[in-house]
Protein backbone atom coordinates (compact mmCIF):
# COMPACT_ATOMS: atom_id res chain seq x y z
CA UNK A 1 0.00 0.00 0.00
CA UNK A 2 3.00 2.23 0.42
CA UNK A 3 4.12 2.26 -3.45
CA UNK A 4 0.74 2.53 -4.21
CA UNK A 5 -0.83 5.95 -5.06
CA UNK A 6 -3.80 7.07 -4.09
CA UNK A 7 -6.95 8.38 -6.70
CA UNK A 8 -7.36 11.74 -6.61
CA UNK A 9 -8.92 11.85 -10.04
CA UNK A 10 -11.69 9.68 -12.18
CA UNK A 11 -12.05 9.55 -15.60
CA UNK A 12 -15.46 8.99 -17.17
CA UNK A 13 -15.60 7.90 -20.41
CA UNK A 14 -19.29 8.08 -21.11
CA UNK A 15 -19.90 7.41 -24.83
CA UNK A 16 -16.59 7.37 -26.14
CA UNK A 17 -17.01 4.57 -28.81
CA UNK A 18 -19.59 6.92 -30.73
CA UNK A 19 -17.14 9.20 -32.43
CA UNK A 20 -18.95 10.74 -35.57
CA UNK A 21 -22.19 10.38 -33.57
CA UNK A 22 -21.18 12.23 -30.68
CA UNK A 23 -22.55 15.39 -32.00
CA UNK A 24 -25.64 14.13 -32.64
CA UNK A 25 -26.08 12.73 -29.65
CA UNK A 26 -25.08 16.06 -27.68
CA UNK A 27 -27.63 17.66 -29.48
CA UNK A 28 -30.26 15.54 -28.41
CA UNK A 29 -29.27 15.82 -24.67
CA UNK A 30 -29.16 19.49 -24.97
CA UNK A 31 -32.77 19.20 -26.31
CA UNK A 32 -34.04 17.12 -24.09
CA UNK A 33 -32.70 18.93 -21.56
CA UNK A 34 -34.19 22.19 -22.24
CA UNK A 35 -37.62 20.20 -22.55
CA UNK A 36 -36.61 18.92 -19.25
CA UNK A 37 -36.27 22.59 -17.67
CA UNK A 38 -38.84 24.28 -19.41
CA UNK A 39 -41.35 21.64 -19.13
CA UNK A 40 -41.03 21.19 -15.58
CA UNK A 41 -41.03 24.67 -14.71
CA UNK A 42 -44.22 25.30 -16.61
CA UNK A 43 -45.70 22.92 -14.27
CA UNK A 44 -44.24 24.99 -11.25
CA UNK A 45 -45.80 28.18 -12.31
CA UNK A 46 -49.33 26.99 -13.61
CA UNK A 47 -49.94 24.83 -10.06
CA UNK A 48 -48.78 28.23 -8.48
CA UNK A 49 -50.50 30.57 -10.37
CA UNK A 50 -53.65 28.96 -11.32
CA UNK A 51 -56.14 28.86 -8.50
CA UNK A 52 -58.33 25.99 -9.80
CA UNK A 53 -54.74 23.95 -9.19
CA UNK A 54 -54.37 24.91 -5.35
CA UNK A 55 -54.81 21.36 -4.26
CA UNK A 56 -52.53 18.99 -2.48
CA UNK A 57 -52.06 16.57 -5.30
CA UNK A 58 -50.64 19.46 -7.32
CA UNK A 59 -48.50 20.87 -4.49
CA UNK A 60 -46.59 17.28 -4.56
CA UNK A 61 -46.50 17.59 -8.23
CA UNK A 62 -44.66 20.89 -7.92
CA UNK A 63 -42.37 19.41 -5.82
CA UNK A 64 -41.59 16.54 -7.99
CA UNK A 65 -40.93 18.72 -10.98
CA UNK A 66 -38.59 20.55 -8.51
CA UNK A 67 -37.29 16.87 -7.64
CA UNK A 68 -37.05 16.44 -11.67
CA UNK A 69 -34.97 19.73 -12.53
CA UNK A 70 -32.68 19.06 -10.09
CA UNK A 71 -31.72 15.33 -11.21
CA UNK A 72 -31.10 16.40 -14.38
CA UNK A 73 -29.23 18.88 -13.98
CA UNK A 74 -26.94 17.15 -11.38
CA UNK A 75 -25.99 14.44 -14.57
CA UNK A 76 -27.04 16.19 -17.76
CA UNK A 77 -24.81 19.60 -17.71
CA UNK A 78 -21.05 17.50 -17.55
CA UNK A 79 -22.78 14.88 -19.46
CA UNK A 80 -22.59 17.10 -22.04
CA UNK A 81 -19.20 17.85 -21.77
CA UNK A 82 -18.16 14.74 -21.49
CA UNK A 83 -19.92 13.76 -25.18
CA UNK A 84 -18.26 16.82 -26.50
CA UNK A 85 -14.89 15.98 -25.61
CA UNK A 86 -15.19 12.47 -25.53
CA UNK A 87 -14.68 11.80 -22.12
CA UNK A 88 -14.11 14.05 -19.15
CA UNK A 89 -12.24 14.27 -15.85
CA UNK A 90 -13.24 14.76 -11.86
CA UNK A 91 -12.07 14.83 -8.72
CA UNK A 92 -12.72 11.91 -6.42
CA UNK A 93 -14.18 14.21 -4.28
CA UNK A 94 -16.78 16.20 -6.72
CA UNK A 95 -17.29 12.67 -8.01
CA UNK A 96 -18.77 11.22 -4.86
CA UNK A 97 -20.71 14.50 -4.24
CA UNK A 98 -22.42 14.17 -7.39
CA UNK A 99 -23.39 10.58 -6.72
CA UNK A 100 -24.77 11.99 -3.03
CA UNK A 101 -27.35 14.60 -4.52
CA UNK A 102 -28.16 11.64 -7.51
CA UNK A 103 -28.86 9.70 -5.33
CA UNK A 104 -30.85 11.92 -2.78
CA UNK A 105 -33.02 13.67 -5.32
CA UNK A 106 -33.91 10.13 -7.04
CA UNK A 107 -34.94 9.05 -3.07
CA UNK A 108 -36.91 12.01 -2.42
CA UNK A 109 -38.84 11.24 -5.80
CA UNK A 110 -39.38 7.86 -4.82
CA UNK A 111 -41.41 8.65 -1.75
CA UNK A 112 -42.94 11.83 -3.08
CA UNK A 113 -44.58 9.41 -6.10
CA UNK A 114 -45.77 7.11 -2.71
CA UNK A 115 -47.15 10.46 -1.13
CA UNK A 116 -48.76 11.27 -4.28
CA UNK A 117 -50.83 7.64 -4.70
CA UNK A 118 -51.51 8.23 -1.23
CA UNK A 119 -53.75 11.79 -1.82
CA UNK A 120 -55.03 9.96 -4.75
CA UNK A 121 -56.03 6.65 -2.47
CA UNK A 122 -57.83 9.50 0.41
CA UNK A 123 -59.36 11.50 -2.44
CA UNK A 124 -61.08 8.90 -4.35
CA UNK A 125 -61.76 5.88 -1.64
CA UNK A 126 -61.90 8.50 1.82
CA UNK A 127 -63.74 11.68 0.19
CA UNK A 128 -65.39 12.63 3.36
CA UNK A 129 -62.22 12.40 5.28
CA UNK A 130 -59.95 13.79 2.68
CA UNK A 131 -60.14 17.95 3.35
CA UNK A 132 -59.80 17.24 6.90
CA UNK A 133 -56.78 14.94 6.62
CA UNK A 134 -54.87 16.49 3.65
CA UNK A 135 -54.50 20.12 5.19
CA UNK A 136 -51.52 22.43 4.40
CA UNK A 137 -50.46 21.49 7.33
CA UNK A 138 -50.01 18.07 6.90
CA UNK A 139 -48.94 18.40 3.18
CA UNK A 140 -45.90 20.38 4.57
CA UNK A 141 -45.25 17.84 6.44
CA UNK A 142 -44.98 15.28 4.61
CA UNK A 143 -43.28 17.20 1.72
CA UNK A 144 -40.44 17.88 4.22
CA UNK A 145 -40.43 13.96 5.25
CA UNK A 146 -39.71 12.83 1.61
CA UNK A 147 -36.93 15.69 1.17
CA UNK A 148 -35.22 14.50 4.90
CA UNK A 149 -35.62 10.92 4.17
CA UNK A 150 -33.80 11.66 0.48
CA UNK A 151 -30.76 13.55 1.55
CA UNK A 152 -30.09 11.13 4.67
CA UNK A 153 -30.90 7.53 3.43
CA UNK A 154 -29.02 8.98 0.78
CA UNK A 155 -25.96 9.66 3.38
CA UNK A 156 -25.98 6.16 4.43
CA UNK A 157 -24.28 4.99 1.39
CA UNK A 158 -22.16 7.90 0.41
CA UNK A 159 -20.56 8.47 4.00
CA UNK A 160 -19.28 4.74 3.51
CA UNK A 161 -17.66 5.35 0.40
CA UNK A 162 -15.59 8.16 1.32
CA UNK A 163 -14.27 5.96 3.85
CA UNK A 164 -12.97 3.23 0.84
CA UNK A 165 -9.66 3.32 -0.07
CA UNK A 166 -8.88 4.30 -4.02
CA UNK A 167 -6.07 3.06 -5.57
CA UNK A 168 -6.31 2.84 -9.28
CA UNK A 169 -7.32 2.50 -11.79
CA UNK A 170 -9.57 5.57 -11.97
CA UNK A 171 -11.30 4.99 -15.08
CA UNK A 172 -15.21 4.42 -15.14
CA UNK A 173 -16.84 3.44 -18.55
CA UNK A 174 -19.79 5.43 -17.45
CA UNK A 175 -20.99 9.17 -18.24
CA UNK A 176 -21.81 10.05 -14.55
CA UNK A 177 -20.50 8.88 -10.65
CA UNK A 178 -23.11 6.54 -9.99
CA UNK A 179 -22.91 3.29 -7.42
CA UNK A 180 -21.62 0.03 -8.77
CA UNK A 181 -19.21 1.90 -11.16
CA UNK A 182 -17.44 3.75 -8.26
CA UNK A 183 -17.03 1.24 -5.88
CA UNK A 184 -15.41 -1.01 -8.37
CA UNK A 185 -12.97 1.63 -8.60
CA UNK A 186 -12.60 0.42 -4.61
CA UNK A 187 -9.23 -1.12 -3.73
CA UNK A 188 -10.45 -2.18 -0.26
CA UNK A 189 -13.24 -4.77 0.56
CA UNK A 190 -17.23 -3.44 -0.67
CA UNK A 191 -19.11 -6.26 0.49
CA UNK A 192 -21.10 -4.50 3.35
CA UNK A 193 -21.81 -1.39 1.59
CA UNK A 194 -23.00 -3.55 -0.98
CA UNK A 195 -25.25 -5.60 1.52
CA UNK A 196 -26.40 -2.12 2.77
CA UNK A 197 -26.92 -0.82 -0.53
CA UNK A 198 -29.22 -3.70 -1.44
CA UNK A 199 -31.50 -3.35 1.86
CA UNK A 200 -32.23 0.29 1.03
CA UNK A 201 -33.21 0.10 -2.50
CA UNK A 202 -35.60 -2.43 -0.90
CA UNK A 203 -36.49 0.31 1.34
CA UNK A 204 -36.46 2.74 -1.51
CA UNK A 205 -37.49 1.21 -4.65
CA UNK A 206 -39.85 -1.80 -3.24
CA UNK A 207 -41.59 -0.75 -0.39
CA UNK A 208 -42.83 2.18 -2.01
CA UNK A 209 -43.80 0.51 -5.48
CA UNK A 210 -45.85 -2.23 -3.64
CA UNK A 211 -47.49 0.48 -1.32
CA UNK A 212 -48.27 2.48 -4.68
CA UNK A 213 -49.76 -0.25 -6.24
CA UNK A 214 -51.82 -1.38 -3.06
CA UNK A 215 -53.29 1.96 -3.49
CA UNK A 216 -53.97 1.62 -6.84
CA UNK A 217 -55.92 -1.85 -6.23
CA UNK A 218 -58.05 0.03 -3.86
CA UNK A 219 -58.93 2.66 -6.15
CA UNK A 220 -59.39 0.56 -8.93
CA UNK A 221 -62.00 -1.11 -7.03
CA UNK A 222 -63.54 2.64 -5.77
CA UNK A 223 -64.04 3.31 -9.43
CA UNK A 224 -65.53 0.03 -10.41
CA UNK A 225 -67.75 0.34 -7.75
CA UNK A 226 -69.22 3.64 -9.16
CA UNK A 227 -72.77 4.56 -10.78
CA UNK A 228 -72.02 6.97 -12.95
CA UNK A 229 -69.89 6.47 -15.90
CA UNK A 230 -69.07 10.80 -15.94
CA UNK A 231 -67.41 9.98 -11.74
CA UNK A 232 -65.56 7.14 -13.11
CA UNK A 233 -64.12 9.18 -16.02
CA UNK A 234 -63.07 11.82 -13.89
CA UNK A 235 -61.50 9.82 -11.16
CA UNK A 236 -59.52 7.56 -13.72
CA UNK A 237 -58.30 11.00 -15.49
CA UNK A 238 -56.67 11.90 -12.00
CA UNK A 239 -54.87 8.95 -11.61
CA UNK A 240 -54.20 7.68 -15.02
CA UNK A 241 -51.31 10.20 -15.54
CA UNK A 242 -49.56 9.45 -12.30
CA UNK A 243 -49.64 5.64 -12.79
CA UNK A 244 -48.27 5.98 -15.91
CA UNK A 245 -45.28 8.01 -14.42
CA UNK A 246 -44.90 5.29 -11.21
CA UNK A 247 -44.88 2.64 -14.42
CA UNK A 248 -42.17 4.70 -16.06
CA UNK A 249 -39.94 5.58 -13.25
CA UNK A 250 -39.87 2.82 -10.98
CA UNK A 251 -39.32 0.01 -13.66
CA UNK A 252 -35.92 1.45 -14.63
CA UNK A 253 -34.17 1.82 -11.04
CA UNK A 254 -35.63 -1.14 -10.22
CA UNK A 255 -33.82 -3.18 -13.12
CA UNK A 256 -30.73 -0.50 -12.30
CA UNK A 257 -30.36 -1.48 -8.63
CA UNK A 258 -31.65 -4.55 -7.88
CA UNK A 259 -30.27 -7.01 -10.73
CA UNK A 260 -26.78 -8.39 -9.88
CA UNK A 261 -24.36 -5.96 -11.46
CA UNK A 262 -22.62 -9.14 -13.59
CA UNK A 263 -26.26 -9.68 -15.32
CA UNK A 264 -26.25 -6.59 -17.09
CA UNK A 265 -23.75 -5.44 -19.70
CA UNK A 266 -22.50 -2.09 -19.45
CA UNK A 267 -23.96 -0.92 -22.67
CA UNK A 268 -27.20 -1.46 -21.53
CA UNK A 269 -26.76 -0.17 -18.22
CA UNK A 270 -25.84 3.08 -19.51
CA UNK A 271 -28.69 3.38 -21.68
CA UNK A 272 -31.49 2.62 -18.56
CA UNK A 273 -29.11 5.07 -16.97
CA UNK A 274 -29.67 7.90 -19.63
CA UNK A 275 -33.14 7.15 -19.69
CA UNK A 276 -33.47 7.09 -16.12
CA UNK A 277 -31.52 10.21 -15.35
CA UNK A 278 -32.12 12.42 -18.61
CA UNK A 279 -35.83 11.35 -20.46
CA UNK A 280 -38.03 10.26 -17.95
CA UNK A 281 -37.62 14.15 -16.01
CA UNK A 282 -38.54 15.16 -19.51
CA UNK A 283 -41.84 12.84 -20.30
CA UNK A 284 -43.26 13.36 -16.50
CA UNK A 285 -44.83 17.19 -17.63
CA UNK A 286 -45.78 16.17 -21.30
CA UNK A 287 -47.37 12.93 -19.63
CA UNK A 288 -49.45 15.11 -16.38
CA UNK A 289 -50.13 17.71 -19.52
CA UNK A 290 -51.70 15.18 -21.55
CA UNK A 291 -53.53 13.00 -19.63
CA UNK A 292 -55.05 15.18 -16.59
CA UNK A 293 -57.55 17.33 -17.23
CA UNK A 294 -57.12 20.09 -14.71
CA UNK A 295 -53.38 20.58 -16.39
CA UNK A 296 -54.76 21.11 -19.71
CA UNK A 297 -57.52 23.28 -19.00
CA UNK A 298 -54.78 25.36 -17.36
CA UNK A 299 -52.73 25.63 -20.34
CA UNK A 300 -55.58 26.69 -22.68
CA UNK A 301 -56.62 29.12 -20.47
CA UNK A 302 -53.16 30.67 -20.41
CA UNK A 303 -52.77 30.71 -24.08
CA UNK A 304 -55.91 32.24 -24.53
CA UNK A 305 -55.25 34.98 -21.87
CA UNK A 306 -51.53 34.95 -21.08
CA UNK A 307 -51.65 38.20 -19.23
CA UNK A 308 -54.75 37.20 -16.84
CA UNK A 309 -52.89 34.06 -15.53
CA UNK A 310 -52.79 35.18 -12.00
CA UNK A 311 -56.83 35.55 -11.98
CA UNK A 312 -57.01 31.79 -13.33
Amino acid sequence: MENQTMVTEIILLGFHHLHSMRHLLFSIILVVYCLTISGNFLIIVLVSCCRHLHFPMYFFLTQMSISDILLTTCIAPHMLSIVNHEGGIISLKACITQYYFFAAFETSECFLLTVMSYDRYLAICNPLQYNSIMDHAFCIKLIVICWLLGFLMALLTAIPITQLVFCGPNIIDHFFCDFDPLLNLACSDTLIIHIEALFLSFVVLIIPFLMVMISYIYIALTISKMPSSSGKKKAFSTCSSHLTVVSIYYGTPISIYTVPTNEKSLSASRILSMFFTVVTPMLNPIIYSLRNNDIRDALKKINAHPFIIGNI
